[in-house]
Order: structure tokens, then sequence, then C-alpha cells
């Protein structure tokens, strides 16, 4: 029989006693004199001595070089016992007398034997034993024997260098007794242990099982030999579990909806339980789903919900209605049917399915109407007073319709029960999606299909001109609702200049200094409507000056000339040196600026620039570097050292 693990250990005591020496003005007795030391039992060495005169007692000493262990005996032969297996001691013996106790005898070696292997016995099967043992130290093999334990029939014996072993082709149901030994190199054998182990009764064959009615498992299997009674088990796979106990071959249970069943069958009689035999499954029906809610998703699509069952693996919805035959399968407790007709009432079940059983044609039924038809819409038209006219096409009887355009600035609608209603008050810069609705009992279509509807984009605001270079100029605006890209254009007698931009901002070159100019800005969305918003007048600055020279008057004076540009224009002159900065304004339409109380021996940055009619001086004029020596003569010397971001050598 398959029973459980027995384990059989060898257990070894030991005895330690501790003399307190003995003073004596008396002789003391003899040496005695070892003739041999031996050891039969792991934990013990016997020694043998001839008897000497007048000793009472006898102390005899083991040491394996970290231990002593000492026993007092009475007289040859005496056993020390306490001692570790398969180690070498050092054996000495001293005579006890009422005079004290005599030296130590000359030492004797002798090794204990080894150690019983400790036994794990089995039976896996009715006709086998199985025999394990953990290794044991210093042995190179092992004996095992096993017979009947009432001594009857023949002993089986193996030899093995194994820490396992299987006797097969025993008889069932049989005590049977097991001893074990190990050797050492020297084939020496150690300690034995001894266990004894029952084969069984074989395991019951030919187990069938049946649900008849459902929800009823009927299990039944045939004799065994040596079998007194039996005991079935049946355990569902969420862990509930029942058993019968019967001295025939057959016992009932009841049982559920989508669940296995795993069902073993034991023989028992005074051995004790058989062995493990096959164990079998059934599965029953898988169960219908009880929660389903139908949510219609659509007038052409219907979604359907329910909590999962058990036992199904597989869930089959199937709606009818007619001839028309809409099915889905899925493994989720969901599933969307689509492809149905509008406006249309259907037939919904939910069938479950496992592999085992197949499907559950028991589940019930549910109906629903789809929603009605969506509208398509035909057209949208602009008329001369900004109304937008929708119109539709739908084959729903007693249908209201609902238009919306919806956007970022709202959402506009207009109904009717005809095919066509009216949108007004829509605002610029503005896209709107405009879809069409219908409603009946039933509840709402699905939306038809968008259409876009823009309007054109507002006009951006704020525009301003700014001058950058003698040449460029910087026109920027308030973005506008809708617009993605602008066009700026600067336009004047002598030519035009555009710029073509999705930025707030656009540079214009080639711009003429001093000349009017009229700037227009247009707004364009993505889809290229236009608005036509900005007319504006600008003049731009007067030229910077050119030719500008520096002469020295005196020792501390310098005057500034300059060659002026087109048109009439003030200017401004500015000097930056280490010492300080230096400015001059020149009396209208003069070309030229003096500075006095200038310090000499300095390297100055000079600047001329027209002043615009705000006052404002102008910033991107260019800048030379001349550098003012001082020297013995009251004229001196102006050097021009290069524009500012020329490099200029040191002094």
């Amino acid at each position: 029989m398959a029973g459980g693990w027995k384990k059989c250990l060898f257990l070894i005591g030991f005895s330690l006693i501790c003399l307190k020496p003995v003073v004596s003005a008396k002789t003391a007795p003899q040496i005695p004199t070892i003739d041999q030391a031996y050891s039969k039992i792991s934990n013990s060495i016997t020694v043998e001595w001839a008897t000497v005169p007048g000793a009472t007692s006898y102390l005899l000493t083991a040491e394996d070089g970290d231990t002593v262990i000492e026993t007092m005996v009475a007289n040859s032969p005496g056993t020390v016992t306490g001692l570790k297996a398969a180690t070498l001691y050092q054996i000495t013996i001293r005579s006890i007398s009422a005079a004290g106790r005599s030296q130590a005898s000359p030492p004797k070696q002798a090794k204990t034997v080894l150690a019983a292997p400790i036994l794990e016995v089995s039976s896996p099967s009715p006709d086998s034993i199985l025999v394990q043992w953990e290794a044991v130290y210093m042995a190179i093999g092992f004996s095992v024997s096993i017979m009947q334990a009432n001594g009857l029939g023949r002993i089986w014996k193996e030899n093995t260098t194994n820490t396992s072993l299987t006797f097969s082709s025993l008889d069932a149901g049989t005590l049977y007794t097991i001893k074990a030994y190990a050797w050492n190199a020297n084939g020496i054998p150690g300690d034995d242990s001894t266990c004894n182990q029952r084969t069984m009764a074989c395991a019951p064959g030919r187990v069938m099982i049946q649900e008849d009615p459902p929800g009823h498992l009927s299990v039944a299997w045939s004799n065994v030999d040596l079998g007194d009674y039996y005991v079935a088990f049946v355990k569902s796979d969420d862990g509930w579990e029942v058993h019968c106990n019967t001295s025939t071959t057959q016992c009932s249970f009841l049982s559920e909806c989508g669940f296995t069943y795993f069902i073993s069958v034991f023989a028992y009689n005074k051995a004790g339980q058989s062995p493990l035999g096959d164990v079998f499954n059934y599965t029953t029906a898988p169960c219908c789903p009880s929660d389903i809610n139908p949510v219609l998703v659509s007038s052409e699509r219907v979604e359907m919900v329910w909590s999962p069952v058990r036992g199904a693996e597989l869930y089959e919805t199937k709606a009818v209605a007619g001839s028309n035959v809409v099915e889905c399968n899925d493994t989720a407790p969901a599933c969307t049917l689509s492809a149905l007709e509008c406006d249309t009432k259907y037939s919904i079940t939910v069938y479950s399915f496992s592999e085992v059983r197949g499907i559950n044609m028991s589940c019930r039924s549910r109906f629903i109407t789809t929603g009605p038809c969506s509208p398509e819409i035909i057209s949208i038209s602009k008329d001369a007073f900004s109304m937008i006219h929708v119109h539709w096409r739908s084959t729903n009887d007693d249908a209201t319709y609902t238009v919306t355009a919806q956007g970022e600035k709202g959402l506009y609608q207009c109904s009717s029960t005809g095919e066509s209603c009216t949108l007004g008050d829509l605002p610029c810069g503005s896209v709107f999606s405009v879809t069409a609705v219908a409603e009946t009992q039933a509840g709402w279509s699905l939306p038809s299909y968008s259409m876009p509807l823009e309007t054109v984009p507002c006009c951006p605001t704020g525009m301003t001109v700014t001058q950058v270079t003698q040449s460029v100029i910087n026109v920027s605006w308030a973005i506008g609702m809708a617009a993605q890209t602008y066009v700026t254009v600067l336009e004047s007698h002598i030519g035009q200049s555009k710029c073509h931009t999705h930025q707030s901002h656009c540079l214009l070159g080639c711009i003429t200094c001093g000349i009017n100019y009229t700037v227009a800005l247009k707004a364009i969305s993505a889809t290229g409507l236009t608005a036509d918003c900005t007319y504006q007048s600008y003049s731009s600055n007067a030229c910077c000056p050119l030719g500008v020279k520096l002469y020295r008057l005196g020792p501390n004076g310098i005057r500034i000339y300059w060659q002026a540009s087109r048109g009439s224009a003030n200017y401004s002159t500015d000097l930056y040196g280490s010492k300080g900065i230096f400015t001059c304004t020149p009396s209208a339409g003069l070309s030229f600026c003096d500075v006095t109380e200038i310090p000499c021996g300095d390297v100055y940055t000079v600047v001329v620039s027209p002043v615009a009619e705000t006052g404002l001086k102008l910033t991107f004029c260019p800048k030379k570097i001349y550098s003012v020596t001082c020297s013995g003569s009251t004229l001196g010397m102006v050097i021009y050292r290069g524009k500012r971001n020329d490099t200029v050598s040191p002094r």
C-alpha cells in the first residue's frame, strides 16, 4: 500500500563520570596493561586488560584530539560510551585502590565503527517497498535486506553504493522487516537499522461517472480483491469536497452547473489504504447568464453585458428578427451585435458554452427594438443674409429631426418634422460640425454623418508697424480667430513688398527710407477662406547719413561731419568713450556738429542717427570707431579705427 514515510533512528547514549583525586600516603596500585581495544557499536569502544592486584576499580579514558571521555568500570572488559562514530581514539586505563590511582597505561588506538543509516521506507505500489537513507560518514557501501515480519518466506539482500533501493515482486498487504547497515573501506560493518513496512491493497479500477438526472452524480467502480470497504472522494474546482464511505461499489453525490468535479476511489483493508489510482474529472454543463443587460448603443448596434457564469468558456449571443440572424461569439461576458436593422424588434439570447459539455440550450431570450434610422444630410447652403439652410433625407415615419452645428464658440440648433431647417447668427472665425438626428418612441437615432461648416476668419486687431533697420520693418498684430496664415502687403509708388506667414508678425524687406507706404493685412483660414482686414498708411524713417568723419578743433574739440541722406531730417550725434558719453544736436539743415571739452588719448564710438518726428532716436545706423591722440601740436590727430564690429588694434 502507499503508506506515509517512516523514519528509523538509532539512538545512542553516553555517560561521563568525574572523579576527585585521592590523596594517600599509601603506595598507589600498579599500572595496568591493555591487551586489546575494539569497537562493535558506533558509540563505544570495549577494552580488555590483565587484573591488577589490590585494584578496586579502573578508569578508562578515550581521547580523539578534541574531546576526552572517561568511564569508571569494576573489572575487565570495560566499555567507554558516548563516542563519535567512525572516529579514531587513544585509549588509556588507570587502576584505582584505597591507596590512590596509578599512572595511565601506555595508549592503544581503536576506531569506532560506522553509524547506522537512518531509513525512510514507503510502499509506492502494492508489490514494492522503497528504502531511502542519507549518506553515512566514511561509508563506501550499504547492505539492505528484507523479509516478511512473520519470518516466513525468503530473505532478499542487496549491496549498493547508492542511498536508495527498491524491492519489487512483493506480496500485497504484507508486513515486511527491513534491515540495513554501512561498511567502511576495510569492509568492517557498522551499526544496523531496522524498520517495518506493509505493502496494500490495489486501487479500484473501471471507475464510471454519470450525471442522471442533472444535478446528481453517480460514481461506480469494480470490486477489489483484499478490499473490505471503499471511500469515494468528490472535490469541486472551488475547493468544496465530500466523500462517501461504503461497502458497495457505487456512491451518489449532488452536483451544480458549471463545476468540474475530481473523483478518486480508495480501497481499505486491515493493512490500510490502497495507493491512489486514476483521478477522474467530470464537468457539468455551464450555467446560463441571468443578469443580461441589453443596452441600445445605436440604431444598428446592441451591446449585451452580463456577469460571468461558472463553467462557461465561451458565450454565443444571437439576435433574431424573422430571417435576419446576427451572431456574436466571445470569451468575455459582453458582446456587441452590429449590422442590425434600424427600427426593428429582435429576440436576443445569450448561450453559455464549454468544450467538454457543449452549449447550454436552456438559456432564455429577451426582446429589444432598435432605434430610428439616421437621417442623411444632403446639402448645406448660405444665402445673402448669412443664413444657413440644412437639407436631409430619411426613411423614418413620424420622426422629429434636430440639426446641430457645434463648434468652439457654442452650439446652434434647429428642429423640424420635415426635411430642412435654418441656422442663423453664426459667429466669424468658427468651424462647425453639422449633424442631424431622428427621434421616435424607441429613442434616438445615431447622428448623421457630419458635414463641415466654416465661417470666414475674424480680422486681427492691434496692427503695429516698427522699423527694424533702414530697409526692414516689422508688422505685428493680435491673432484673429480661425486665421491660420496672414498676408501682409507694403505698397508705394515705387513698388510692393509682401510677406505670407503663420505667425503674428512679419518682416518686410527692401524698404526705401523716407517714403510713404500703404500697409494691408489679410487673414486666411486653413481651408483658404480670406478676410480683407486692415489698411494703414506708413512713412518709413529717414535714411542714415553717409560719410561720417571727425576733425580736431583745438586741443579739446571735435567736429563730426556727415552727408545728409535723401529727404529732410534732424540728426543726433553720440560719442562713447571710456571717460564719458558726449552728445550734440546740430541746428536744422546743418550736416555737422561740434563737441567741445572732449578728452584726448581715448577711443570713441561715433553714431550719427536721424531723429523721428516723435523725437525717437533711431538705433540702427552704423557705428564707427575713432582714436583721438594727444600730441605736442594743438591740432593733434584723429585716427579712424573702423566700424564698431571691426577689430581695433591696441595703441
